[in-house]
């Protein structure tokens, strides 16, 4: 995620000139330590690929990233670079279709957030403010925090219907206060349609 390399650092919520306390930090005995939850297999990623064996197609608001080489059918994934109100790049997505389904999922994701994200508050996606669903992180880098995530053909059939979608996270410095990111789903129909499935 080369784009980010740079940006995300400059994009920590516009909030990193506050002073960094404990404050939102849990103590063993006022309940916020993770209990643990059944886990589910991850969803699938997309191949690691050489980007100059991807072509590249701008649909909408998406980019279309397919294998130019490989076996057939080549896979593709969708990628969007999302801004805040200042033309920063605060987050990004990477969405694929997957080849054979072994749950309800019908596709993948992978979120890329600013590092000082609040990991137990989670992420949260709506479309057109509702059917908003929490989804957790599993790691992060230097680049930044990620969340990989299954989508049903119901939230997929809602990313087409949409107007447009928000991402929303929590600051760690700033835990009483949410950060939403604006996805754009213009051309999301056409891109998701044209994509190969990611090969299990």
């Amino acid at each position: 995620m080369p784009k980010l390399k740079n940006l995300l650092s400059v994009a920590a919520f516009g909030l990193l000139a506050m002073p960094v306390y404990a404050q939102g930090v849990g103590s063993l005995s006022d309940g916020s330590l993770a209990m643990g939850e059944e886990v589910a297999a991850p969803a699938a990623q997309p191949p690691v690929q050489d980007s100059e064996n991807v072509g590249s197609e701008m649909i909408g608001d998406w980019d279309l990233q397919c294998a130019l080489d490989g076996p057939e059918p080549r896979p593709c994934r969708l990628y969007q670079l999302m801004m805040d109100d200042q033309g920063s790049a605060i987050a990004e997505v990477t969405l694929f279709k997957l080849d054979n389904p072994s749950s309800d999922a019908v596709a993948g994701a992978t979120f890329v957030v600013p590092l000082e994200t609040l990991l137990p508050a989670q992420m949260t996606v709506s479309v057109d403010g509702s059917n908003a669903r929490r989804y957790p992180f599993a790691f992060c880098n230097p680049v930044g925090c990620f969340s990989r995530i299954g989508l049903t053909q119901e939230d997929i059939d809602a990313f087409k219907a949409g107007d447009g979608a928000k991402i929303a996270i929590v600051p760690a410095i700033a835990p009483d206060q949410v950060v939403t990111v604006d996805m754009s789903l213009k051309g999301f129909t056409a891109a998701f349609d044209q994509a190969n499935a990611v090969p299990e």
